[in-house]
């Protein structure tokens, strides 16, 4: 690395529509069924990649989250699919619910999540794993215990996000993953800062991303992404019951191999809706700058921002995005 700082990229607030992307094209599995049987339907497109020791990453969020993934899809999954898998989490950088091991073990009983084996990955400690060709990082400070496996399913809660703009799989192992008191501080902080989130823009989107390139490329062709599109706050999952009323319209859930081309997708969903749909999602993204996430991906050959979208209702064909959203309903509770 040198020792010079670098310098982030820029447009981070710029859409670039499908058409005008040019690469490759991966495959992006698409179903409208927000149920326990839609995640088992686009789970089973990408299942045969999960091997040996599975780990769940998954934000189990803050107590009493109104938004999260709903326990019983999850429980269901892992009892039929994933009997011996792992959920994997680390502790939060912020003072709450999640900072301590105690506190975050308590948070586990209070939301439901004790069906299964929860790891919280860096209650033990540390370990750094390699970020190639990165500009900010040479490495990343993870959870020690994410060496312990040999597959993981990300399984993230698509929404808004404070910081990122959104959060899909790439925040969810990019912050996620990072322990919470190192790796998590070498992406939100500046050294000496007395402001914990001064990094932010263009250069968090980086270095949240280099961190998520240090978990892909950890578990190689053994990692595999579920981007559930429901209850899309423009608020995190962090700020449980405190995050922002919901309205954007519900879409589905996705399942690809590909971290970028999922993200992408589920980013294009949006911008796809009606312009009073998804107003206030695409004004938090644009204004934090978050689809510098996107073409940070791209740059980094983590994936394809071109994709094709199947239709797993409707005999594996092909969709467009328009078609996808062509009937989604205003958000109601």
């Amino acid at each position: 690395m040198s020792n010079q700082k670098p310098i982030p990229g820029t447009n981070g607030n710029h859409y670039v529509p499908y058409k005008e992307r040019i690469g490759k094209e991966s495959i992006v599995y698409f179903t409208r069924d927000l149920s326990a049987k839609g995640l088992l339907k686009v789970y089973n497109r990408i299942q045969e990649h999960l091997n040996g020791k599975v780990a769940v990453k998954l934000h189990t969020g803050e107590q009493h989250g109104p938004n999260i993934i709903p326990r019983p899809w999850v429980e269901e999954l892992i009892k039929t699919q994933l009997p011996d898998a792992t959920i994997v989490e680390t502790n939060t950088y912020y003072e709450g619910d999640r900072y301590t091991t105690d506190q975050h073990l308590e948070t586990l009983k209070v939301n439901g999540w004790t069906f299964c084996p929860v790891d919280i990955m860096d209650a033990d400690g540390t370990v750094d794993l390699p970020v190639k060709d990165g500009k900010w990082f040479d490495h990343m400070t993870m959870g020690k215990n994410i060496v312990n496996y040999d597959s993981m399913l990300v399984l993230t809660h698509f929404k808004g996000h404070t910081q990122g703009g959104f959060g899909g799989s790439n925040k969810n192992i990019g912050i996620g993953c990072a322990d919470g008191r190192i790796g998590k501080a070498m992406i939100h902080t500046t050294p000496g800062s007395d402001d914990m989130w001064d990094i932010a823009k263009e250069e968090f989107m980086e270095r949240m991303t280099e961190s998520a390139k240090a978990v892909v490329d950890h578990f190689g062709d053994q990692i595999v992404f579920i981007n559930v599109m429901r209850n899309m706050s423009v608020s995190c999952d962090c700020e449980g019951t405190a995050a922002a009323p919901v309205v954007t319209p519900n879409v589905g859930i996705l399942a690809s191999l590909d971290i970028l081309a999922i993200d992408q997708a589920s980013v294009d969903l949006v911008y796809a809706m009606k312009e009073e749909d998804h107003h206030d999602l695409v004004e938090r993204i644009e204004t934090r700058h978050g689809l510098r996430q996107l073409s940070y991906m791209k740059e980094l050959h983590m994936g394809n921002d071109k994709y094709l979208l199947i239709d797993v209702d409707h005999d594996d064909q092909q969709i467009s995005l328009e078609d996808a959203v062509k009937d989604v309903v205003p958000f109601t509770k």
